[in-house]
């Protein structure tokens, strides 16, 4: 079978290979069979670049693209794998902030039918194939850099047949649970699967539960480790303004792991990229205004960290009323994550459309019993509309829950 055009191959993605956003736990694989298996087949490209692993429970996606936007401005070509994605799907691999051309993605596709990939007894995932053609992609594109984000855990994630130049483990928070376990500790074992011998590891949170797991691996394979809030970046006031303050914590990060790659750069030369270059690279639904009258913000946090961090930070916004519109996935814990949501807001509660979605009725029901009140929408775009309609010049309103509500609005 020959699939022609752009359209026929990513419905043959989404629909006919196991994704982890569609289907939950059932595509997850517990071993680096399949992608070993790939990148043999495609004569190994994952060893054409030098890349930088960054894995962690938030934010890894805004590390790295800190880390990719300043080596482009620095005349190195760059490549960017992260998922999910939120307009399209080629928005998973960049190089220089360009997506992945159509017809890379459909010749990539055509090429593993050829070779009676989706035929073996592999049944390779949606995930798994993505990882393969952002490796394929980089190594056509001859790329100097490659930054990769896992996408789920570390040990385990397809994306760890790499041997980086340096790794980087964000945070550790409570997400993915029923995969990675149920303790800081062990969640932290996982991620620390990335951590490689003899390859530099830059922690990018300094955390008591975490700590003595990280050392002891990064002893074990003799690799040095750092953490990058020991040594805070003093950013400019213009910086500080134009960015809530985990992103300043993912900066700091960023920066730290620049400073490692570069040696010294100028943190006023970072600055200005970060100001003028993340949108020019696809960086949505964090902290993403959508529009300032009415005052619309999107975040797709969406565990009991993200989430906290957000309403911390919804404190230093001056606004009447909140007016949230709310929708998760079945497998969130909404027994740990509700009782975050402020009860004076009003909720509309939606289902974006994947079958991961929870139902908007049960979300609604859940979320009474925690005294967050509202109406169910049939759709993200009609609870906003709604919410708009229902919404003062003077209010806030706030779109968040997974990465999945906000792709729908941004």
């Amino acid at each position: 079978m020959k699939l022609r055009t752009y359209k026929e191959v990513e419905s043959f993605l989404f629909k006919q290979l196991p994704m982890f956003q569609r289907i939950g736990p059932k595509a997850f694989k517990k071993d680096l069979k399949n992608i070993k298996f790939l990148d043999a087949v495609l004569g190994h490209p994952h060893k054409a670049f030098k890349a930088i692993h960054i894995a962690g429970t938030n934010g890894k996606g805004s590390t790295s693209f800190f880390i990719a936007s300043v080596l482009a401005a620095q005349g190195y070509k760059v490549g960017l794998y992260t998922s999910p994605h939120y307009r399209t799907y080629r928005e998973r691999i960049r190089v220089n902030g360009a997506m992945i051309p159509k017809k890379k993605v459909t010749r990539f596709v055509n090429l593993l039918m050829d070779l009676k990939v989706f035929e073996s007894s592999l049944k390779p995932s949606f995930f798994e194939i993505s990882v393969a053609m952002a490796f394929n992609h980089f190594k056509d594109e001859k790329v100097d850099f490659a930054v990769i984000e896992t996408g789920l855990g570390g040990r385990l994630d397809s994306t760890n047949i790499i041997t980086p130049i340096l790794s980087v483990i964000t945070n550790i928070g409570f997400d993915h649970t029923e995969f990675l376990g149920n303790t800081l500790k062990k969640i932290a074992r996982e991620k620390a699967g990335i951590i490689k011998k003899n390859v530099p590891v830059i922690i990018g949170k300094r955390q008591a539960e975490c700590e003595g797991v990280f050392t002891s691996i990064a002893s074990k394979k003799k690799a040095t480790i750092s953490w990058a809030d020991d040594d805070p970046v003093k950013w400019s006031s213009k910086f500080k303004k134009a960015n809530p303050a985990y992103l300043l914590e993912n900066a700091n990060t960023a920066f730290h792991v620049l400073n490692q790659i570069l040696s010294r750069i100028s943190q006023r030369k970072m600055e200005e990229v970060w100001l003028k270059q993340l949108p020019h690279w696809g960086f949505y639904g964090r902290f993403q205004w959508l529009s300032s009258e009415p005052k619309v913000l999107a975040d797709s946090a969406h565990n009991y960290e993200g989430l906290q961090i957000l309403f911390n930070q919804l404190e230093n916004i001056d606004f009447d009323s909140l007016h949230i519109v709310l929708g998760v996935v079945k497998d969130k814990d909404l027994e740990k994550v509700l009782p975050l949501f402020p009860k004076e807001a009003r909720y509309y509660f939606v289902q974006a459309m994947v079958p991961r979605a929870l139902d908007r009725q049960t979300l609604k029901k859940q979320s009474s019993k925690y005294g967050l009140n509202g109406r169910s929408y049939s759709s993200v775009r009609r609870g906003l509309y709604f919410a708009k309609q229902k919404s003062s010049n003077g209010d806030l309103i706030l779109v968040t829950g997974s990465i999945f509500t906000v792709a729908e609005v941004v």
